[in-house]
């Protein structure tokens, strides 16, 4: 894990250590492990982790205000140096307009400000401590700094309602520790904390301006090709200084290294044969300059982009997509890999992993991630979050009505039709567009608190079912249904405590919507990074950056909600870039047999995931019974139509668990010896614990 931290305190107190630490209430002296000094007192701040050297750079105005960015920011000094004099004046959106993905920290004076990003992918936490204020891009940190307990109020949300802000709100799985929503920045005076927002939401109150859709496609190009160009234009990284031990029978230079957990050197991409990874994999191989692996190392391609396709044997169904990749891969500027996987690389096959931040169910599918990116390169190009920010939620449907643009229905819906065959489509579309339209955000909230104390969690199937359940303000997750009354209770008292806050989103029911589904997507992005972390390795996500979120944001809804407009967009996105050429069917609605990969795998890891849930921690903390858990693994193991990626979340939130209750150590070192987060080192159930972190 890659992180920085800092804190502000209410007074200009030195440290006793001078500027390597910082002093407590009762006169600790604490500090990060694995530290790099930033700016010392009386506001520190530090870079934790293996952070290479062009990733760190800090910008001084004067001794009084100074600025530093950590990740691939594409902005050169003279522009940090203009933002920097801007946010001094309170403009804090010049500081998340530069190409890249990064975190920016600003000082000026006793004041500091901290930038998360749109997506989430970034995120910032808080805490209070030492009278003052501690901030930080991971929470685990914050919650060894506190010493914190777990929230077991927010593990019931994140299980009930993952796509609900109101059920989560800022919580966190640690007490005392808070996310600063996307969009958003932490504002610290001497101290006293301040959340603003930078970025402008569209109104509730008026119809969403015209935009012109030409205007719109050439500004996602614009701005995916400059987030590209950011990358391509960082220093080259050769990863590690292992020497090669020598050829060993049947293995090549790549599998050696890739045995040895090393990337290739040098920049790369995933090729899943999709669109998304596809206009990465060629944006990075058709822009001037030297794209790929370092002349004389990796594969001796000497600058082709090394494109890492996986193909997985024991699952099928996505042959078109392998030969769509293939047909992208024969462009010279490329040398394709493809990755080979067999039953090993199944989910669930490996339960053993890194602590992450947070848990995520893309803790299952972490060992599936890591035998991909091993055969890539040390700087890698994903194609994640492409269909977040590119495709239209179902809900988008009641923003069209609310604008009295019906036509733009037509085509969706007939889509629906041909999928469904029935005639009813269209009547019963429409009319949850129409309801939805109608639906105050308070109505539909109180709604999904009812359902959940009710346990109501039968919804319609196929492909029309999922758009008509998604036309609503607020779902329960799949794994709601496996959570104990108790628990479902004190979800649905946390969903009537955010009710009874005065006002709403102020957004569409759409627009809201699809934020929250890109809030989540992206932090299950960056948990992924930390559970599939290849050393010395950068994984790349354009689609998730500031400046192509934006633009995405400004395609207006008609576009987006057409069949295939993503594949179009994208399209239109390399046509402009002077790729043209692209395989027969690029494009076409990937139907990955990810749900069929998931049964195999819980299949063949049945009996691993019911001994997992013999004496769970989740039950423990009164969140589930382990009986009906185990129960559920059997039926779904043998085919019962169950909601696999409850089951995954069940199963990751476990494993998370028993991760953060078996480590040994914390984030800080200092005097007196420092505990860490859970300092009872169990789950301790407590009578209204679920409510805790509200």
């Amino acid at each position: 894990m890659r992180w920085l931290v800092g804190w502000s305190s209410t007074a200009a107190r030195p440290s006793v250590v001078g500027s390597a630490g910082a002093t407590g209430d009762d006169g600790e002296a604490v500090r990060p492990v694995g530290s790099q000094l930033l700016w010392g007192d009386p506001d520190p701040l530090w870079a934790v982790g293996d952070w290479r050297a062009d990733e760190v750079r800090t910008v001084t105005a004067d001794e009084q205000t100074r600025i530093a960015v950590l990740g691939t920011c594409g902005a050169s000094d003279d522009e940090l140096r203009a933002g920097l004099l801007s946010a001094r004046g309170g403009a804090l959106r010049h500081l998340t307009a530069w190409s890249g993905s990064y975190t920016a920290v600003v000082q000026v004076g006793r004041r500091l400000m901290v930038a998360g990003d749109l997506a989430g992918a970034r995120p910032v936490f808080h805490a209070p401590w030492a009278g003052g204020t501690a901030y930080a891009t991971a929470a685990l940190p914050l919650a060894d700094l506190i010493e914190a307990h777990l929230d077991i109020g927010h593990l019931a949300a994140l299980l009930a309602a993952p796509d609900v802000p109101e059920a989560l709100h800022d919580s966190t799985p640690y007490q005392g520790v808070r996310r600063v929503p996307p969009g958003h920045a932490l504002i610290l005076r001497a101290g006293a904390r301040e959340i603003a927002g930078y970025d402008p939401v569209a109104s509730l109150a008026v119809a969403a301006p015209a935009a012109d859709a030409d205007s719109a496609v050439d500004g996602v190009r614009d701005a995916l090709v400059e987030a590209v160009r950011a990358r391509l234009t960082a220093p080259r990284h050769v990863p590690g200084t292992d020497i090669d031990p020598g050829p060993v029978p049947g293995m090549g230079p790549a599998e050696r290294r890739a045995a040895r957990g090393m990337p290739v050197p040098g920049i790369g991409a995933d090729l899943s044969g999709g669109p998304a990874s596809g206009t990465l994999a060629l944006l990075a191989a058709g822009l001037p300059g030297m794209p790929g692996t370092v002349l004389g190392h990796g594969t001796g391609a000497g600058e082709r982009l090394l494109a890492v396709t996986f193909n997985d044997l024991a699952v099928t169904g996505r042959e078109a997509e392998l030969e769509r990749a293939g047909a992208i891969a024969a462009n010279p500027r490329l040398h394709h890999v493809v990755v080979a996987a067999g039953e090993d690389t199944l989910p669930y096959a490996d339960l053993n992993g890194p602590l992450t931040d947070e848990p995520s169910a893309t803790l299952v599918t972490a060992q599936r991630h890591r035998a991909r990116l091993s055969s890539g390169s040390a700087d890698h190009f994903t194609g994640y979050g492409a269909r977040q920010v590119l495709d239209a939620h179902p809900a988008r449907l009641a923003d069209l009505l609310m604008d009295r643009k019906r036509r733009h229905l037509v085509r969706p819906v007939a889509a629906l039709t041909k999928a469904d065959g029935s005639v009813l489509v269209p009547a019963r579309v429409y009319g949850a567009a129409r309801k939805l339209a109608r639906t105050p955000h308070r109505a539909g909230i109180d709604s999904l608190a009812d359902r959940l104390l009710h346990r109501r969690f039968d919804e319609p199937g196929g492909a029309v079912g999922a758009s008509l359940a998604a036309l609503t303000w607020a779902r329960p997750g799949p794994a709601a249904r496996w959570l104990t009354g108790e628990a479902l209770a004190e979800v649905s008292v946390r969903l009537n405590d955010t009710t009874l806050r005065a006002g709403g989103p102020g957004q569409r029911p759409g627009d809201f919507r699809a934020r929250a589904a890109l809030a989540r997507h992206a932090a299950e992005f960056r948990i992924l990074e930390q559970a599939a972390e290849v050393r010395f390795q950068r994984l790349h996500a354009p689609f998730l950056d500031n400046q192509v979120v934006r633009a995405c944001r400004a395609l207006p809804e008609a576009l987006r909600v057409q069949p295939g407009a993503r594949a179009a967009i994208l399209r239109t996105v390399l046509e402009g870039a002077g790729v043209a050429d692209l395989p027969p069917g690029w494009g076409a609605p990937s139907h990955a047999p990810s749900a069929q990969a998931a049964r195999t795998g819980l299949r063949a890891a049945v009996d691993d995931l019911i001994a997992l849930f013999d004496t769970p921690l989740l039950a423990q903390a009164g969140l589930v019974e382990a009986r009906v858990v185990r129960k559920a693994l059997r039926e779904a193991a043998e085919g019962q139509p169950l909601p696999l990626d409850g089951l995954a979340e069940l199963v990751s939130t476990e494993l998370w668990l028993r991760r953060l209750l078996s480590r040994r150590g914390t984030c800080w070192t200092g005097t007196p010896a420092r505990q860490r987060a859970v300092p009872t080192g169990s789950v301790v159930p407590r009578r209204g614990a679920l409510g805790a972190g509200r």
